[in-house]
């Protein structure tokens, strides 16, 4: 069974680069621009891990992250935060992130990221 990964990035070509990278791992990818967008794919599927850019149209990654890890539907699923601003790192210590990438990112380093935190939550 594939693992699904559910990305939320307003950026257009990070979110398509994520989604060809991981794809081309494996992983079966799904895509969210907007919170509410996110809310509403959560419907119909559960994804293995999320990975939340911080500065979104309609909410913050780290506020989204702290919801999710509030929630007991989601509080199980690891959460990689990313963000182009550094003080984000420090904050998101708050959100309790199991990941922070920072932007611009190594596409080696994220797989790698992710592939560690989904065979730690299968463990």
């Amino acid at each position: 069974m594939k693992k699904r990964i559910h990305v939320l990035e307003d950026d257009k070509d990070i979110a398509f680069i994520i989604e060809f990278l991981l794809k081309d791992e494996g992983y079966e990818i799904q895509v969210s621009s907007t919170f509410k967008e996110l809310k509403n794919k959560l419907k119909d599927s559960i994804p293995h891990l999320f990975i939340l850019d911080v500065m979104l149209p309609d909410g913050n990654g780290l506020d989204i992250c702290r919801d999710l890890k509030n929630d007991t539907f989601t509080k199980h699923i690891p959460v990689i935060v990313m963000s182009a601003n550094v003080q984000n790192q420090e904050l998101s210590a708050a959100s309790a992130p199991d990941d922070y990438i920072a932007k611009p990112f190594d596409l080696d380093y994220i797989e790698s990221r992710i592939k560690k935190l989904i065979e730690k939550k299968a463990a």
